[in-house]
């Protein structure tokens, strides 16, 4: 009886809810009134009366005396940009107001857009645009002066090179269009700019190169943000989590950037490119396993020495993977592998530990990681040295104490530093989950375990989609035309095509009836 007393109430109540609901809808629609004084009275109801909100009533024209209203954001806009607007663009003509004039004069700082109801005017002066409201009419006019305080273009910190360009993306997404269009000059450089967040009401642009992206990967690039219903979107990594392809695995799937000319150049390749106002990190996909391992140096240094480091950063990716785990397994299960000389000294070492290997390792790995997130939110100033000096003096008196063996300190350091070689910090992360869990199979099946554990890292890696491109192409599924470019590097003149599965129209970047390599000239 009284579960369905409650859904007789429910009943009862649901007209009374969706009137309500149509009441707000109908509210938030609200036209702009003729009269000014009405039409500030609703502004200043729907921003509660905020103190930031300007709005301001003056009179133009001497002869025939017009009231307008100007209407900003303190703080969003650019104070000059205010007052050419104010002063210079507003004309004082001795004949009659008119609308058409005062909309001639504004158009003097950019495109001028009509407005009709109260949402667009918020949105517009949310934007950082001055909106402009004559007494009489039931439309707004608002001029874009977006200003205010914000973050100049800076090197990125995430990505440094040591040859390469040194400018960043900002926060402001105007900037950042900018920056890569002036790496790119090309007319078909589209941008396609959308809202997200029904609170935030977030600017997202969508970027790509007309004529070699595959238009497939733009129409699903439109469908995933276009079915975005969130209240707000912060950042870009908000925007990665509801468009990736997995949910349930540790490596990213989409590539994140705060370098314009790693942007520029997935672009060239067929891939398209994310941005989100209010951070410096840009989205780009498809993003593969391989293009994590790779720099935007690499391709401003000789071929061969980019080879070279790709190859040591391959080399670190196993070594930070497994030489904890390998060292656990070794010492625990298959001390015959090790000479006898090397078995002694770890034997000698590990006298009087009173732990086995797989808590000893699990223990410095955690002491590690705490003392690496403690440098990552302390102040800058003593982060750095509070880091160096906590895992130098715990490490020696870990040793001294009896805790943990030297070889331990060894392995565990050379992992860190392993660790850090690798470009990509999303990278690095899924590189320090998955070690934790090849420590666990090393300590408990040896290297039958550790075995397992990568046949099926490497089955999980092979599963995964990145906006539809299989994740380890061009090696599983194998291209050879596409290693050119995967762990060694040619030359640029070896470079002639895009890769595969990312474009496949305009696949030449050179000109393919030139030889494969420059003419030698004799002196």
């Amino acid at each position: 009886m009284k579960s369905l007393s409650k859904i007789v109430r429910y009943l009862l109540d649901r007209p009374s809810r969706q009137f309500d609901t149509q009441a707000q809808g109908h509210a938030v629609k609200q036209t702009l009134a003729a009269s000014l004084r009405d039409n500030f009275e609703h502004i200043q109801g729907t921003f509660g009366g905020s103190t930031d909100v300007v709005m301001q009533e003056m009179t133009i024209n001497d002869t025939h005396p017009h009231t307008i209203g100007v209407i900003y954001i303190h703080g969003m806009v650019s104070p000059q940009a205010v007052q050419n607007l104010i002063l210079d663009s507003i004309p004082s003509d001795p004949g009659p107001f008119s609308l058409q004039t005062l909309k001639n004069a504004m158009t003097a700082l950019g495109k001028v857009q009509e407005i009709t109801d109260l949402p667009s005017l918020c949105r517009a002066i949310l934007s950082g645009s001055t909106v402009i409201l004559p007494d009489g009419w039931a439309l707004g006019l608002a001029a874009n002066t977006q200003g205010g305080e914000h973050r100049s273009v800076e090197e990125p910190s995430s990505q440094s090179v040591v040859r390469g360009p040194r400018e960043g993306f900002t926060e402001q997404i105007n900037t950042n269009t900018a920056l890569i269009r002036r790496k790119i000059k090309d007319p078909n450089l589209w941008l396609e700019t959308m809202t997200i967040g029904r609170i935030t009401q977030t600017e997202v642009a969508l970027m790509y190169i007309n004529g070699i992206v595959n238009d497939k990967l733009v129409e699903e690039a439109r469908i995933r943000l276009g079915r975005i219903d969130i209240d707000g979107i912060l950042e870009s990594g908000n925007i990665e989590e509801l468009i990736q392809d997995e949910t349930y695995t540790p490596f990213p799937t989409l590539y994140n950037s705060e370098r314009p000319d790693v942007i520029a150049s997935g672009l060239m390749e067929g891939r398209i490119a994310i941005l989100v106002d209010g951070t410096p990190f840009v989205l780009m996909a498809p993003a593969l396993f391989t293009q994590f391992y790779q720099s935007a140096e690499d391709y401003y240094q000789r071929a061969d020495f980019a080879t070279l480091l790709r190859i040591l950063r391959y080399v670190c990716f196993f070594i930070s993977l497994l030489a904890p785990a390998l060292y656990i397994a070794i010492t625990t299960f298959h001390q015959e592998l090790l000479p006898s000389s090397l078995l002694f000294s770890l034997a000698a070492q590990r006298e009087g530990i009173p732990f086995p290997a797989f808590v000893e390792a699990l223990l410095m790995e955690t002491t590690f990681e705490i003392l690496r997130e403690a440098g990552v939110r302390l102040p800058k100033t003593v982060g750095q040295a509070v880091s160096i000096v906590g895992a130098l003096v715990i490490g020696q008196a870990a040793v001294e104490a009896g805790l943990v063996s030297p070889a331990m300190v060894i392995v565990v350091a050379i992992t860190a530093i392993s660790n850090f070689v690798i470009p990509s910090f999303n990278m690095g992360i899924s590189i320090r989950i998955l070690r934790f869990l090849l420590m666990l199979f090393g300590a408990t099946f040896g290297l039958f375990g550790i075995t397992v554990g990568l046949i099926g890292i490497v089955q999980h890696l092979c599963s995964i989609r990145s906006f539809g491109v299989p994740y380890m192409s061009p090696m599983a599924p194998f291209i050879s035309e596409d290693q050119k470019d995967t762990i060694i590097r040619l030359p640029q003149w070896g470079l002639l095509t895009r890769p595969r599965f990312i474009s496949q129209k305009n696949i030449y970047r050179q000109n393919k009836d030139r030889p494969e390599k420059p003419e030698r000239r004799k002196p």
